[in-house]
């Protein structure tokens, strides 16, 4: 007999019966008894009364039994917590059970149970199931600890879980390794700002191997972590890569997915001319076409994630339009997705197949999907020109159906033809006349009004079918009245003898007799500039007008960026970021791919610190919209400054000052005096002691001029905080000039012009020397490099850190503002070699509380060619000596405001540290100068 009989209604005295049963002697009784209970409690009824007597139950050898009363235990924790700890006993004694199955039970529930008195009695047993020697019972602890750390996160982190748990990355179980990922992952989510999942090339090479062995959910888990992994160069992007492909064949849609994820991502960072990148497109296409032979539910989800990769790289799946060919049998909702995506592949080389095909549709049943055909059509003439006459022709036999909604949704898209090919298919006008009184829709309404009022004058009965539309004003909805005011003004200026009665009408409907404010404003607006200066007017309601872009429907860039690093999830398949549908206390973080790199020297991540930041210290000073004052958007570029930089406080860029004063209270700072230019101590001819005058016996060892260090480009303001303007840059110091290397990329949709920048009061006076020079409008998708000159004649004023630069830059659309940190090595001045005695002198003469020591670790180099690379950043050697088998390298340099620092360099042959004493009148700049060493000797 089945288990159903457990589920039949009994008598009233039904929980005494069990208490009873419960109680038994006989095992198999008693296992009878707990299968009641568990079906009753399934049902809904209360049984909690219960729960002494299933508890008793627990001390058995019986598998079964034990599953069933730690199901009902689970259950009733919560609302009986004092009679829970009754079984915290068992469950310590389970965990030491010799049957793995056992001991992996108890964790598993021990995880389920959410009652806090009984959590910190776990926390023993769970340690020692962590370390259990049998995989399964370690990656059910794995995932318990994220499952504590849900209920109590402090303990976790206090008992030293989270270290456990990654140290199960590393296991030799790809399940272990698996559950371990899932688990940090899981608490990562919870926690953004905590940087659990630490990945660098070794772990990931363990997360690769566990890979190929594990159970397609643990492949999913692995897969999702690699996909937030960003390699450090091309190459690594590629190895990974080649190890990712093969899961491209599996069987679960969900692990095909995330590894397209993950391909997707590390494509970003590989050339375009490499033969493996083609190899990669092509290995791409056939699964994402598999997916498409699944259930239709399944199908939804790739195509929703299919327009995504088709709008990131369109090549994927350029050569397999077929497979979107709409099956009489698809949902609905599957038939239109395909449509969106076959618009999207089609171009000159399959537009004729395409237009065959939906020219098909449009005779379908289906109302719905009919509209979107026919919309289809429209859209494929816009996209591809030379099939524009093709699509016309298709569109106008449609209309000779005189299918009512046929007929209305091919008026509407012919306006966009029209918009797009002005003065080419105006012919058709005639036959759309026709078909005037059949129009009921608003959308086809308008789109025919406008076709009136902007072809008035090749329409000899334009007045008529516009006063026909004006007899019903009042009905009409709000999208039509507005276009039936511009097209009768339209048709005014066109023939104003024959039409004046009706554009007063009109003006009289819109501005006395309506209560809609944008229909009463257009009106007035009308009214006076017909009635102020009808030449305006003109060039004001006639104006050219911009030719419509091919795609409109295109996700903006940057949220498609993000958009692909949640390939596989419900964000893919809504089109929204998750941080639009997700709800509650959990931090959503907002990704990016990473940036395209040639090499691994490029390679710079968006969220590494610019050269020259201290490691782990990102500058957090980015000032809010509410704290800057003035005027912001009225920037009045000035004329091209020329001749010398400029020594006023900054580059005149106009009356108004981007930063309007407003940045000063974020940094709270007093001001900072230069020290005066001449550094050096009054009593420099004083006699010298202290054994120190014999070190300047050597020649210096000074190597030749190579150019300074240039860090390479870091992303300072994302597309997503600018809407759409990325800002890179680096600064770089040549011949004596400090230049700003900005590259500036349009991600946005539309074109970007009036570009100026301007600098808050810094340290050092950095300004810009000239203003920002863009010479042609930025286009979307367009990038531009430019090299801005600096001067250090600004406005000082003491920044915390010391090199910290705020920044704005105004265009056409707003002012943006961001934060970065300057090397301080592109300030050494060229003229910083100081006199070997004046060195001794100044030396002596900076108190011993001044000195600064730091190490210098990793850098294989040798004395000769340390003084080369230091000399190539103007840091020279004065002099150098050998004391006791080591090299002594004695420095000095000179900054733009003057100061000058001395520094003595201990090298050791065959050691790879070096120790750096540094002197200095102003100490709070010797930080800063260490940092420079550091970058110019590991770059």
């Amino acid at each position: 007999m089945t288990d159903s009989k457990y589920f039949t209604t009994t008598k009233k005295g039904e929980i005494f019966e069990l208490k009873a049963e419960l109680n038994s002697d006989k095992k198999e009784k008693k296992k009878e008894a707990v299968k009641k209970v568990i079906a009753s409690m399934t049902v809904g009824k209360d049984v909690s009364a219960l729960f002494p007597d299933v508890v008793n139950c627990m001390q058995t050898d019986n598998l079964e039994l034990k599953k069933l009363v730690y199901l009902y235990l689970m259950n009733y924790a919560k609302s009986q917590p004092d009679m829970a700890i009754m079984a915290v006993n068992t469950f310590v004694k389970d965990c030491e059970d010799p049957n793995p199955l056992i001991r992996a039970l108890a964790v598993r529930t021990m995880g389920c149970i959410r009652v806090d008195k009984i959590t910190e009695y776990l926390c023993e047993p769970l340690r020692k199931c962590l370390k259990d020697e049998d995989p399964y019972v370690r990656k059910t602890a794995a995932v318990c600890v994220a499952k504590l750390h849900d209920i109590n996160a402090q303990l976790v982190e206090d008992q030293g879980f989270l270290d456990t748990l990654k140290d199960l990355i590393s296991d030799s179980n790809p399940m272990v390794v698996a559950n371990a990922v899932a688990a940090l992952s899981e608490i990562a989510e919870s926690h953004p700002s905590s940087n659990l999942l630490d990945l660098n090339p070794q772990s990931i090479n363990k997360l690769l191997t566990a890979l190929n062995e594990c159970t397609e959910w643990g492949q999913i888990f692995i897969l999702d972590c690699l996909a937030n992994y960003t390699p450090k160069d091309d190459r690594e992007a590629q190895s990974i890569c080649e190890r990712v492909t093969p899961r491209l064949s599996h069987a679960n849609s969900a692990v095909v997915l995330s590894a397209v994820k993950v391909l997707m991502k590390f494509m970003e960072m590989l050339s375009k001319d490499l033969d493996y990148y083609g190899t990669l497109l092509k290995k791409l296409a056939p699964p994402l076409v598999t997916l498409l032979s699944a259930e239709p539910e399944l199908q939804y989800v790739a195509l929703r994630n299919i327009n995504l990769i088709v709008q990131k790289r369109p090549e994927v799946l350029k050569h397999e339009m077929k497979v979107f060919f709409v099956k009489y049998n698809d949902p609905i909702y599957v038939k239109l997705e395909k449509l969106d995506i076959m618009i999207r592949l089609a171009s000159q080389a399959n537009i004729a197949q395409v237009l065959a095909e939906l020219k098909e549709y449009a005779t379908e049943v289906d109302v719905d999907f009919v509209r979107k055909a026919v919309r289809a059509i429209g859209r494929c003439a816009i996209k591809v020109e030379q099939s524009a006459e093709r699509c016309v022709s298709t569109l106008l036999d449609l209309i000779q159906t005189k299918v009512n909604y046929v007929v209305q949704e091919a008026i509407v898209v012919i306006k966009d033809i029209f918009r797009k090919y002005p003065n080419k298919y105006e012919s058709v006008i005639a036959t759309l006349c026709e078909n005037l009184d059949s129009l009921d829709e608003p959308e086809a309404r308008a789109a025919m009004i406008w076709i009136v009022g902007e072809y008035a004058e090749r329409i000899d009965n334009a007045d008529e079918l516009l006063e026909s539309f004006l007899e019903g004003f009042h009905d009409e909805s709000t999208q039509v009245q507005l276009q039936l005011l511009t097209a009768i003004v339209k048709l005014f200026l066109k023939k104003p003898t024959e039409t004046q009665e009706l554009v007063q009408q009109v003006l009289s409907l819109a501005t006395q007799d309506s209560d809609n404010p944008d229909l009463r404003d257009r009106g007035y607006i009308y009214w006076r500039l017909l009635s102020t200066d009808p030449v305006a007017a003109k060039e004001v309601v006639l104006a050219e007008k911009p030719l419509i872009s091919e795609e409109t429907d295109l996700i903006e860039p940057t949220l498609l960026d993000e958009l692909i690093c949640y390939i596989g999830t419900l964000a893919s398949v809504y089109h929204k970021p998750p941080s639009a549908f997700v709800e509650g206390g959990r931090g959503v973080v907002h990704k990016s791919l990473p940036p395209r790199t040639a090499s691994s020297e490029s390679t710079e991540s968006p969220e590494t610190a610019p050269a020259g930041a201290p490691p782990g210290e990102q500058l957090d000073a980015v000032p809010t919209q509410g704290d800057l004052l003035g005027d912001l958007l009225n920037l009045d570029l000035g004329p091209p400054v020329s001749g010398p930089p400029l020594a006023a406080s900054a580059v005149q860029m106009g009356a108004v000052d981007l930063l309007g004063g407003g940045l000063d209270s974020l940094i709270g700072a007093t001001s900072f005096v230069a020290p005066p230019a001449a550094a050096v101590p009054a009593n420099l001819g004083a006699p010298m002691g202290s054994g120190l005058s014999d070190l300047f016996d050597l020649t210096s060892g000074v190597g030749t001029l190579s150019g300074s260090y240039v860090a390479p480009k870091a992303v300072w303001l994302p597309a997503m905080k600018a809407k759409g303007l990325e800002i890179s840059g680096t600064f770089t110091r040549q011949a004596g000039t400090i230049s700003m290397d900005l590259q500036l990329t349009n991600k946005a949709l539309q074109v970007m012009t009036d570009f100026a920048i301007q600098f808050n009061r810094n340290s050092f006076g950095l300004a810009p020397a000239a203003p920002l020079q863009v010479h042609a409008p930025l286009s979307p998708t367009q990038t531009v490099e430019i090299s801005l000159p600096l001067s250090t004649a600004g406005s000082v004023m003491k920044t915390e850190p010391l090199n910290s630069l705020q920044v704005a830059v105004k265009n056409n659309i707003d002012v943006f503002y961001f934060s970065t940190l300057y090397p301080l090595h592109i300030l050494f001045v060229e003229d910083g070699k100081m006199d070997r005695q004046m060195f001794l002198a100044t030396w002596k003469d900076i108190p011993n509380e001044n000195e600064a020591q730091f190490q210098i670790r990793d850098c294989p180099l040798n004395a000769e060619a340390v003084s080369s690379r230091l000399q190539s950043s103007n840091i020279f050697t004065v002099a150098r000596r050998n004391v006791e088998g080591q090299d002594m390298l004695y420095q000095s340099l000179k900054l733009t405001n003057g100061i000058w620092v001395l520094a003595e360099l201990r090298i050791q042959p065959g050691n790879p540290s070096f120790t750096l004493s540094l002197k200095c009148r102003a100490p709070e700049v010797s930080q800063h100068v260490y940092q420079a060493y550091e970058t110019i000797l590991k770059n």
